[in-house]
């Protein structure tokens, strides 16, 4: 029997995001998955010096939680490097920047209330 509420990474299609370089996305925790309504969770495979391109989320806040590899940042005129544990915040409406400098790089994101790759919810 198969879960409701259980996904694995391996049973999910990835995509490219757009404004994103070098990404492929699993979305983990949403509508199509679990029925999410208020949150949404990915994680991305990212190759080095790809990412994200300068872009916001209008209304949306967004995680990120580095599970592997190295990754420059910026949101809010702040710079800085990530590494394995740590986790940034971007606020809604902020512009911001995420950078693989690793050969490889897993994040996993969490958008509040769900991102769903919809253009609407993007301004580049």
């Amino acid at each position: 029997m198969r879960s409701r509420y259980l996904v694995r990474q391996s049973d999910v299609t990835p995509y490219s995001p757009a404004n994103h370089t070098g990404t492929r996305n699993f979305r983990m925790i949403g509508k199509e998955t679990v029925g999410a309504k208020q949150v949404e969770m990915l994680i991305g495979e990212i190759e080095r010096g790809k990412g994200a391109l300068p872009h916001l989320h209008p209304g949306i806040e967004q995680v990120c939680y580095l599970l592997e590899g190295t990754a420059h940042v910026e949101v809010g005129g702040e710079k800085f490097e990530m590494a394995p544990g740590e986790a940034c915040f971007f606020p809604a409406d902020t512009p911001h920047i995420f950078l693989a400098t690793s050969a490889r790089v897993k994040v996993m994101v969490i958008y509040a209330p769900p991102y769903e790759e919809n253009p609407a919810r993007r301004k580049p």
